[in-house]
Protein backbone atom coordinates (compact mmCIF):
# COMPACT_ATOMS: atom_id res chain seq x y z
CA UNK A 1 0.00 0.00 0.00
CA UNK A 2 0.93 3.55 -1.12
CA UNK A 3 2.18 6.07 1.59
CA UNK A 4 -0.22 8.64 3.00
CA UNK A 5 0.16 11.24 0.74
CA UNK A 6 1.70 8.93 -2.16
CA UNK A 7 0.48 8.72 -5.66
CA UNK A 8 -0.43 5.68 -7.53
CA UNK A 9 3.40 5.18 -8.31
CA UNK A 10 4.30 5.24 -4.45
CA UNK A 11 5.82 8.31 -4.65
CA UNK A 12 5.01 11.36 -2.34
CA UNK A 13 3.20 14.56 -3.59
CA UNK A 14 1.25 17.04 -2.99
CA UNK A 15 0.76 19.26 0.62
CA UNK A 16 2.42 15.52 2.12
CA UNK A 17 5.52 16.33 0.23
CA UNK A 18 5.99 20.21 0.50
CA UNK A 19 5.12 19.98 4.10
CA UNK A 20 8.28 18.01 4.24
CA UNK A 21 10.26 20.98 2.71
CA UNK A 22 8.79 23.23 4.73
CA UNK A 23 10.13 21.25 7.63
CA UNK A 24 13.96 20.38 5.78
CA UNK A 25 13.59 24.38 5.78
CA UNK A 26 12.40 25.37 9.29
CA UNK A 27 16.24 25.14 10.72
CA UNK A 28 17.14 25.04 14.44
CA UNK A 29 18.69 28.28 15.90
CA UNK A 30 21.54 27.08 18.38
CA UNK A 31 23.36 30.18 18.90
CA UNK A 32 22.33 33.63 18.17
CA UNK A 33 23.99 33.15 14.80
CA UNK A 34 24.53 29.29 14.76
CA UNK A 35 21.65 27.14 12.94
CA UNK A 36 21.34 23.69 12.01
CA UNK A 37 19.56 21.78 9.12
CA UNK A 38 19.26 18.37 8.51
CA UNK A 39 18.47 16.19 5.30
CA UNK A 40 15.93 13.87 4.16
CA UNK A 41 16.39 9.88 4.89
CA UNK A 42 15.97 9.10 1.44
CA UNK A 43 18.76 11.62 0.13
CA UNK A 44 20.79 10.78 -2.36
CA UNK A 45 25.10 10.26 -1.49
CA UNK A 46 25.03 14.25 -1.98
CA UNK A 47 23.42 16.69 0.05
CA UNK A 48 21.10 18.25 -3.10
CA UNK A 49 22.82 21.50 -3.67
CA UNK A 50 19.19 23.16 -4.04
CA UNK A 51 18.70 22.02 -0.18
CA UNK A 52 21.76 24.05 1.11
CA UNK A 53 21.37 27.08 -0.78
CA UNK A 54 17.38 27.56 -0.01
CA UNK A 55 18.87 26.30 3.80
CA UNK A 56 21.56 28.82 3.95
CA UNK A 57 19.03 31.73 2.62
CA UNK A 58 16.55 30.63 5.88
CA UNK A 59 19.51 31.23 8.29
CA UNK A 60 20.66 34.29 6.52
CA UNK A 61 17.13 35.93 6.29
CA UNK A 62 16.27 34.89 10.72
CA UNK A 63 18.96 37.57 11.33
CA UNK A 64 17.55 40.39 9.58
CA UNK A 65 14.22 42.28 9.92
CA UNK A 66 11.26 41.23 8.14
CA UNK A 67 10.44 44.44 6.10
CA UNK A 68 13.88 43.49 4.34
CA UNK A 69 13.47 41.72 1.46
CA UNK A 70 16.36 39.70 -0.19
CA UNK A 71 17.06 40.95 -3.93
CA UNK A 72 20.46 38.77 -4.61
CA UNK A 73 23.21 35.87 -3.24
CA UNK A 74 25.98 34.68 -4.54
CA UNK A 75 27.17 31.30 -3.45
CA UNK A 76 30.10 28.45 -3.72
CA UNK A 77 29.37 25.36 -3.55
CA UNK A 78 32.77 23.82 -1.69
CA UNK A 79 32.55 20.42 -1.11
CA UNK A 80 29.38 17.67 -1.16
CA UNK A 81 27.58 17.54 1.32
CA UNK A 82 27.09 14.32 3.89
CA UNK A 83 23.05 13.43 4.24
CA UNK A 84 23.78 11.30 7.41
CA UNK A 85 24.68 13.89 9.95
CA UNK A 86 23.06 17.63 10.58
CA UNK A 87 24.80 20.72 8.74
CA UNK A 88 24.93 23.81 10.61
CA UNK A 89 24.94 27.23 9.31
CA UNK A 90 26.96 29.87 10.53
CA UNK A 91 26.15 33.57 9.94
CA UNK A 92 28.43 36.54 9.82
CA UNK A 93 26.07 39.75 10.18
CA UNK A 94 28.74 41.74 7.62
CA UNK A 95 26.76 45.07 7.38
CA UNK A 96 23.50 46.58 8.53
CA UNK A 97 22.45 49.96 6.93
CA UNK A 98 20.03 52.37 5.84
CA UNK A 99 18.86 50.37 2.92
CA UNK A 100 20.73 47.33 2.55
CA UNK A 101 21.75 44.30 5.13
CA UNK A 102 24.71 42.15 3.93
CA UNK A 103 25.16 38.68 5.59
CA UNK A 104 27.65 35.81 4.80
CA UNK A 105 26.57 31.88 5.78
CA UNK A 106 29.29 29.28 6.10
CA UNK A 107 27.54 26.06 5.93
CA UNK A 108 29.91 23.20 7.76
CA UNK A 109 30.21 19.68 8.16
CA UNK A 110 32.97 17.28 9.80
CA UNK A 111 34.64 20.84 10.96
CA UNK A 112 35.30 21.89 7.16
CA UNK A 113 33.36 24.59 4.97
CA UNK A 114 31.28 22.56 2.01
CA UNK A 115 28.99 25.44 1.09
CA UNK A 116 29.62 29.32 1.79
CA UNK A 117 27.02 32.32 0.50
CA UNK A 118 26.49 35.47 0.41
CA UNK A 119 22.97 37.26 0.37
CA UNK A 120 22.30 40.94 0.66
CA UNK A 121 18.51 42.31 1.71
CA UNK A 122 17.13 45.69 0.91
CA UNK A 123 13.99 47.77 1.92
CA UNK A 124 11.20 47.92 -0.29
CA UNK A 125 11.81 51.52 -2.52
CA UNK A 126 10.37 52.86 -5.87
CA UNK A 127 11.59 53.67 -8.73
CA UNK A 128 12.20 52.65 -12.50
CA UNK A 129 11.05 49.61 -13.59
CA UNK A 130 11.45 47.42 -17.37
CA UNK A 131 11.67 43.70 -17.73
CA UNK A 132 12.09 41.12 -20.67
CA UNK A 133 8.84 39.76 -22.20
CA UNK A 134 7.90 36.25 -20.90
CA UNK A 135 8.61 33.64 -23.68
CA UNK A 136 5.44 32.30 -25.38
CA UNK A 137 4.34 28.76 -24.02
CA UNK A 138 1.88 26.11 -23.70
CA UNK A 139 -0.06 26.27 -20.24
CA UNK A 140 1.68 24.01 -17.47
CA UNK A 141 -2.18 22.43 -17.58
CA UNK A 142 -1.91 21.02 -21.16
CA UNK A 143 1.33 19.50 -20.23
CA UNK A 144 2.37 15.89 -18.83
CA UNK A 145 3.35 15.76 -15.08
CA UNK A 146 5.93 13.89 -14.33
CA UNK A 147 4.32 11.19 -13.00
CA UNK A 148 2.83 10.87 -16.63
CA UNK A 149 6.67 11.36 -17.71
CA UNK A 150 8.36 8.39 -16.19
CA UNK A 151 7.14 5.20 -17.60
CA UNK A 152 8.16 1.72 -15.78
CA UNK A 153 11.33 1.64 -17.94
CA UNK A 154 12.77 4.88 -17.07
CA UNK A 155 11.92 3.96 -13.00
CA UNK A 156 14.23 1.37 -13.53
CA UNK A 157 16.84 3.34 -15.12
CA UNK A 158 16.67 6.50 -12.79
CA UNK A 159 15.95 3.76 -9.75
CA UNK A 160 15.77 5.76 -6.53
CA UNK A 161 15.89 9.40 -7.98
CA UNK A 162 12.31 8.47 -10.00
CA UNK A 163 10.98 7.30 -6.18
CA UNK A 164 12.07 10.37 -4.01
CA UNK A 165 9.22 12.49 -2.81
CA UNK A 166 8.54 15.59 -5.37
CA UNK A 167 7.56 18.55 -3.22
CA UNK A 168 8.07 20.53 -6.49
CA UNK A 169 5.64 19.85 -9.90
CA UNK A 170 7.84 20.30 -12.60
CA UNK A 171 6.04 20.46 -16.08
CA UNK A 172 8.25 20.06 -18.94
CA UNK A 173 7.63 22.80 -22.05
CA UNK A 174 10.44 21.30 -23.77
CA UNK A 175 10.90 17.53 -24.35
CA UNK A 176 12.58 15.90 -20.86
CA UNK A 177 16.12 15.01 -21.76
CA UNK A 178 15.64 11.80 -20.62
CA UNK A 179 13.60 11.21 -24.04
CA UNK A 180 14.95 13.59 -26.23
CA UNK A 181 18.44 12.71 -25.61
CA UNK A 182 17.20 9.83 -28.02
CA UNK A 183 16.84 12.00 -30.93
CA UNK A 184 19.92 14.00 -30.68
CA UNK A 185 21.51 17.15 -30.13
CA UNK A 186 18.90 20.18 -29.45
CA UNK A 187 19.00 23.70 -29.15
CA UNK A 188 20.21 25.21 -25.44
CA UNK A 189 17.39 26.00 -23.95
CA UNK A 190 15.74 23.98 -21.16
CA UNK A 191 11.91 25.36 -20.49
CA UNK A 192 9.78 24.09 -17.44
CA UNK A 193 6.45 24.97 -15.44
CA UNK A 194 7.03 24.33 -11.43
CA UNK A 195 4.93 25.39 -8.39
CA UNK A 196 5.27 23.92 -4.88
CA UNK A 197 3.12 21.17 -4.50
CA UNK A 198 0.51 22.88 -2.41
CA UNK A 199 -0.28 25.25 -0.56
CA UNK A 200 2.06 27.94 1.44
CA UNK A 201 1.96 30.53 3.66
CA UNK A 202 2.20 34.26 3.31
CA UNK A 203 6.12 34.50 4.43
CA UNK A 204 7.64 36.44 1.92
CA UNK A 205 10.84 34.32 2.82
CA UNK A 206 10.08 30.98 2.44
CA UNK A 207 8.44 31.63 -1.02
CA UNK A 208 11.90 32.86 -1.81
CA UNK A 209 13.73 30.07 -0.18
CA UNK A 210 11.66 27.38 -1.97
CA UNK A 211 12.24 29.52 -5.59
CA UNK A 212 16.10 28.77 -4.25
CA UNK A 213 15.51 24.90 -3.78
CA UNK A 214 14.21 24.79 -6.92
CA UNK A 215 16.56 26.42 -8.85
CA UNK A 216 18.74 23.89 -9.00
CA UNK A 217 16.56 21.86 -10.27
CA UNK A 218 16.97 21.27 -14.13
CA UNK A 219 19.19 24.09 -14.56
CA UNK A 220 22.40 22.12 -15.89
CA UNK A 221 20.01 20.32 -18.44
CA UNK A 222 20.88 22.90 -20.83
CA UNK A 223 23.82 22.14 -20.49
CA UNK A 224 23.71 18.18 -21.63
CA UNK A 225 21.02 19.00 -23.68
CA UNK A 226 23.32 20.97 -26.16
CA UNK A 227 24.80 17.37 -26.43
CA UNK A 228 22.15 14.70 -26.20
CA UNK A 229 23.18 13.27 -23.12
CA UNK A 230 21.85 12.88 -19.67
CA UNK A 231 22.63 11.93 -15.79
CA UNK A 232 21.71 8.62 -15.16
CA UNK A 233 21.70 7.45 -18.79
CA UNK A 234 24.86 8.48 -20.21
CA UNK A 235 28.53 8.22 -18.81
CA UNK A 236 28.61 11.81 -17.50
CA UNK A 237 29.02 13.21 -13.52
CA UNK A 238 28.86 17.09 -12.24
CA UNK A 239 27.76 18.77 -9.54
CA UNK A 240 26.75 22.91 -9.07
CA UNK A 241 29.94 24.88 -8.54
CA UNK A 242 28.69 27.77 -8.10
CA UNK A 243 25.04 30.18 -7.82
CA UNK A 244 23.50 33.18 -8.34
CA UNK A 245 20.55 34.69 -7.67
CA UNK A 246 18.62 38.04 -8.29
CA UNK A 247 14.68 38.15 -7.41
CA UNK A 248 13.11 41.32 -8.91
CA UNK A 249 9.56 41.51 -8.00
CA UNK A 250 7.22 39.72 -5.69
CA UNK A 251 5.60 36.13 -6.38
CA UNK A 252 4.62 33.15 -5.12
CA UNK A 253 6.37 29.87 -5.13
CA UNK A 254 2.98 27.91 -5.07
CA UNK A 255 1.82 29.03 -8.46
CA UNK A 256 3.12 28.13 -11.59
CA UNK A 257 6.30 29.90 -12.85
CA UNK A 258 8.04 29.52 -15.89
CA UNK A 259 11.54 28.51 -15.51
CA UNK A 260 13.21 29.25 -19.17
CA UNK A 261 16.67 27.88 -19.00
CA UNK A 262 19.96 28.04 -21.43
CA UNK A 263 23.58 27.48 -21.89
CA UNK A 264 25.31 29.75 -23.62
CA UNK A 265 28.71 27.86 -23.39
CA UNK A 266 30.40 24.95 -21.78
CA UNK A 267 34.55 24.23 -21.62
CA UNK A 268 37.20 22.73 -19.91
CA UNK A 269 35.02 20.63 -17.75
CA UNK A 270 32.56 23.27 -16.79
CA UNK A 271 29.25 24.23 -18.75
CA UNK A 272 27.45 28.02 -17.63
CA UNK A 273 23.79 27.70 -17.37
CA UNK A 274 21.28 30.72 -17.12
CA UNK A 275 17.80 30.67 -16.11
CA UNK A 276 14.81 33.11 -15.61
CA UNK A 277 11.50 32.85 -13.74
CA UNK A 278 8.63 34.13 -15.01
CA UNK A 279 5.09 34.59 -13.22
CA UNK A 280 2.08 33.39 -15.47
CA UNK A 281 1.33 36.93 -16.23
CA UNK A 282 4.33 37.06 -17.44
CA UNK A 283 6.04 39.12 -15.05
CA UNK A 284 10.12 38.40 -14.77
CA UNK A 285 10.53 37.85 -10.92
CA UNK A 286 14.06 36.51 -10.60
CA UNK A 287 17.38 35.74 -12.75
CA UNK A 288 19.44 32.54 -12.01
CA UNK A 289 23.02 31.98 -13.24
CA UNK A 290 25.29 28.66 -12.39
CA UNK A 291 28.25 26.90 -13.38
CA UNK A 292 28.35 23.23 -13.06
CA UNK A 293 31.54 20.86 -13.36
CA UNK A 294 30.69 18.60 -16.48
CA UNK A 295 32.58 15.58 -17.15
CA UNK A 296 31.42 12.85 -19.64
CA UNK A 297 33.45 9.93 -19.39
CA UNK A 298 35.62 7.34 -21.73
Amino acid sequence: MAAPGAADDGVLRGQAALDGLVALLDLERIEENIFRGVSPDDSPVRVFGGQVAGQALVAAGRTVPPERRVHSLHAYFIRGGDPSVPIVYEVDRIRDGRSFTTRRVVAVQHGKAIFALSASFQVDEPGIGHADPMPEVPAPESLPTQAERITPELRERFGAWADRPRPIDVRYVSEPPWLSRETGPRDAHNQVWMRADGTLDGDHMLHVCVLAYASDMTLLDAVLARHGVYWGTDKVIGASLDHAMWFHRPFRADEWILYDCLSPSASGGRGLATGRFFTRDGQLVATVVQEGLVRLLD
